[in-house]
């Protein structure tokens, strides 16, 4: 096969070098195992080059998802709620997911169930723009809760 893509046939591989060194053009094997081999006369160079941008490309249009966290303690207050699902939301809309904690210290450990209200109610304000990813659990001195963006719908 030429670089312009019209097929030249089978032929012995003597004279497919014979014809790609008369274009002053490259003889590249494109499949090794078929039978007979295919190969393609091509500038290898110019090949190698448009390969190299194409993942440069793909690279530069690949999104990463991060994984941001927001902190609570138990004794958290309305107005503090309130501005951190605020972040949440923000960090949700850029399309991040979100892990949401509480962290207990001492005497606290006893009153897990507000942690669990808490996390529940974090929850219920955000189910618009969220999804649950990791039921809220206990590790330890904290309770984590794991939160992803829903899908965009058209």
């Amino acid at each position: 096969m030429t670089d312009d893509g019209t097929q030249l046939g089978v032929m012995p591989t003597h004279q497919a070098l014979q014809t790609a060194e008369e274009q002053g053009l490259d003889l590249v094997e494109v499949a090794p195992n078929a039978r007979p081999p295919v190969c393609k006369i091509m500038d290898y160079g110019k090949y190698q080059y448009q390969q190299k941008k194409q993942q440069q490309l793909a690279r530069k249009k690949q999104t990463t998802i991060q994984l941001k966290e927001i902190k609570f303690r138990p004794k958290t207050d309305d107005h503090d709620l309130e501005t951190k699902v605020r972040h949440i939301r923000r960090f949700i809309d850029e399309g991040n997911r979100c892990k949401v904690s509480i962290f207990f210290r001492g005497r606290e450990m006893a009153h897990k169930d507000r942690g669990y209200a808490l996390l529940q109610r974090v929850t219920e304000l955000v189910k618009d723009i969220a999804k649950v990813e990791q039921a809220p659990r206990s590790e330890g001195r904290s309770m984590h809760l794991l939160l992803t963006p829903l899908p965009k719908t058209k």
